[in-house]
């Protein structure tokens, strides 16, 4: 199914007309260029995957390690029939986008194509069953203020990561900012995206005038930006604003493939929108600093709905970022109390 021309929304963002479902058949956004919907089982119920058609078919993510999305590609399979996958291009590192990329590298003969620092963190995280993974991320929740059940429940889960991915492949093909891919004879310029993964790959190519966005620019939601007991003292927000800054110098009409959400045009307003949030979030977190305060005590003021465990660990991450940022400008400061909670308040 191709796409034709695209819908008007009251948020300013112009959706294509296409039907992108977790059961259906690829749709063509672009010539040789196909969208497929995966079902994800959590509150962000889906990832996008896209398909490129040359000699051979370039997957750009591979979605979740579980069955269904197993099932979902082995459905796929008489769509591409005629034409070997032989790359797979990983965007960043989390498990709905890199989770089945070892199956498919296995099972194909196809390289992985990705950044250094993703396929890098991919590989760790997937072999790391230590406890000293667990023990980072329990005396995070700790100085973060949850309490003591709360803490130990989470630790109990042990690296979730494992359970997700299958194991990357052992040696990749890097990608790097600048870099040129020729698929389907055009060119695609590598661009990377920072703050909700550490060096995530975008594609844009000027010939179709298209954007693959990865997770950087989402039409309905913000991607996750947060802080992780691995690298506690991490200013990603800064890195996401300063991406958000580089990827506004491509046309504000370009097709904007997100990994989450409908296919859209108005890059521009969805980055001012993106800004515009994160200001408002960080004037919220100012705020909550008037008294000292832990990272559990001040997340409220950012998420005023109930949090599922799943949703928990990411509103933590989410709102130690913020502080992380207000730290960085000097606007608030911090202390180590004697209970081993990391308590913020403004200067």
């Amino acid at each position: 199914m191709s796409s034709s021309a695209g819908v008007a929304t009251a948020d300013a963002l112009t959706y294509e007309r296409v039907s992108l479902t977790a059961d259906g058949e690829p749709c063509e956004l672009s010539p040789g260029l196909f969208g497929a919907r995966f079902a994800l089982p959590f509150a962000l119920d889906h990832v996008n995957i896209w398909l490129l058609a040359d000699d051979g078919w370039t997957l750009i993510d591979a979605g979740l390690a579980d069955q269904p999305s197993r099932e979902r590609w082995q459905n796929l399979e008489g769509f591409m029939a005629g034409r070997p996958v032989t790359r797979v291009v990983a965007t960043h590192f989390h498990p709905d986008h890199v989770g089945l990329a070892g199956w498919w590298c296995k099972r194909s003969g196809a390289e992985l194509w990705a950044s250094r620092t993703e396929w890098l963190q991919a590989r760790a995280l997937a072999l790391d069953a230590s406890e000293d993974f667990v023990a980072v991320g329990r005396r995070f929740d700790h100085r973060a203020g949850l309490d003591a059940d709360q803490v130990e429940e989470r630790a109990a889960r042990g690296n979730l990561y494992r359970l997700r991915v299958t194991l990357p492949p052992a040696a990749y093909r890097r990608l790097a900012e600048g870099d040129e891919l020729a698929i389907g004879g055009d060119s695609w310029q590598v661009l990377i995206g920072r703050g909700h993964a550490p060096e995530m790959l975008c594609l844009f190519s000027a010939e179709r005038n298209l954007l693959i966005a990865a997770d950087q620019v989402l039409p309905r939601i913000s991607p996750i930006v947060g802080v992780w007991p691995g690298e506690p003292e991490a200013n990603p927000l800064a890195e996401f604003l300063h991406s958000l800054a580089t990827l506004r110098q491509l046309p504000d009409d370009c097709l904007v493939l997100p990994s989450h959400g409908r296919p859209f045009r108005g890059l521009h307003v969805r980055i001012d929108q993106l800004v515009a949030h994160h200001r408002e979030r960080l004037a919220a977190t100012l705020e909550a600093c008037r008294r000292p305060a832990t990272a559990v005590e001040i997340m409220p003021q950012l998420f005023d709905r109930e949090l599922d465990r799943h949703q928990l660990g990411f509103a933590i991450a989410e709102t130690v970022a913020h502080l992380n940022f207000l730290l960085a400008e000097g606007r608030i400061e911090r202390r180590l109390d004697a209970d081993e909670r990391l308590r913020y308040q403004r200067r």
